[in-house]
């Protein structure tokens, strides 16, 4: 999977091309808060390109404000990284640094993470734009074909809400979801009702929380030597489980 595959899925109208290359240097003054972000950034990115421009004139879509947030375009960036890349910190960066909600695609090697992350005011600094939550990254390599074939034309510009450029980028986002829920149900489906979508971004929330805790509490009980420790440690392993079988089916 490339990235330019997840490019020609996208869809996006020859209109909205920029196809420019953006200097590290953008990055290490606007995005990298510490030292160690800024050497990650130097040493960890081969090439930033800025794809594309969504905004009203170019897709036909009209821009969104309201009191947290102002989405005037959406950026579509594609970034080479190295092989000793910080993937998800560099990510993360890319998206801190850039004004707009970024469309960003991470190519490392074989592997392209596609990843969205809202944005909105920043409440101590004037118009200044910080996170509005998680990053949602996928890598649609780590799906079976028939899944990735339905995230795939799933992700077409022609699919999304066309309200807003937020309720675009949120369908993307909703879109990314789907195959983080498919990765854990086998079945590609975006819900249509506001609610149904909702309540799947919680049940994913306590998937991974609960996926976190026991992947720890399973690597506690390898290295635990005390056979009433082994013994409490597997309860609690049992619990989770159950409470993350019970989160599953809300998927």
């Amino acid at each position: 999977m490339t990235a330019a595959d997840l490019l020609a899925a996208l869809d996006l109208p020859d209109a909205a091309r920029v196809d420019r290359r953006i200097p590290k240097t953008l990055l290490t003054e606007h995005g990298a808060p510490t030292a160690a972000d800024k050497r990650w950034i130097n040493e960890g990115i081969e090439q930033l390109q800025w794809v594309a421009a969504l905004k009203p004139t170019t897709v036909g879509v009209a821009e969104y404000r309201d009191e947290a947030r102002e989405y005037l375009e959406i950026a579509v960036l594609h970034l080479v990284l190295r092989a000793t890349a910080k993937l998800g910190r560099l990510v993360e960066l890319v998206h801190r640094a850039v004004p707009y909600p970024v469309v960003a695609l991470a190519e490392q090697g074989e592997h392209t993470q596609l990843s969205l992350a809202h944005k909105r005011w920043s409440q101590g600094e004037a118009g200044k734009t910080v996170l509005d939550g998680d990053v949602v990254a996928v890598d649609p390599a780590e799906v079976d074909e028939p899944t990735r074939a339905a995230f795939l034309s799933a992700l077409a510009l022609g699919r999304q809400p066309r309200g807003t450029l937020f309720a675009l980028y949120q369908g993307w986002i909703d879109t990314l979801l789907a195959l983080h829920a498919a990765r854990r149900t086998h079945a590609f489906v975006i819900p249509d009702a506001a609610d149904a979508k909702a309540a799947r971004r919680e049940a994913l929330g306590e998937c991974e929380r609960l996926e976190a805790e026991i992947a720890r509490l399973r690597a506690a009980a390898a290295k635990e030597k005390q056979m009433a420790r082994q013994v409490e440690l597997n309860l609690e392993l049992k619990r989770l489980e159950a409470e993350r079988a019970a989160a599953l089916k809300k998927l």
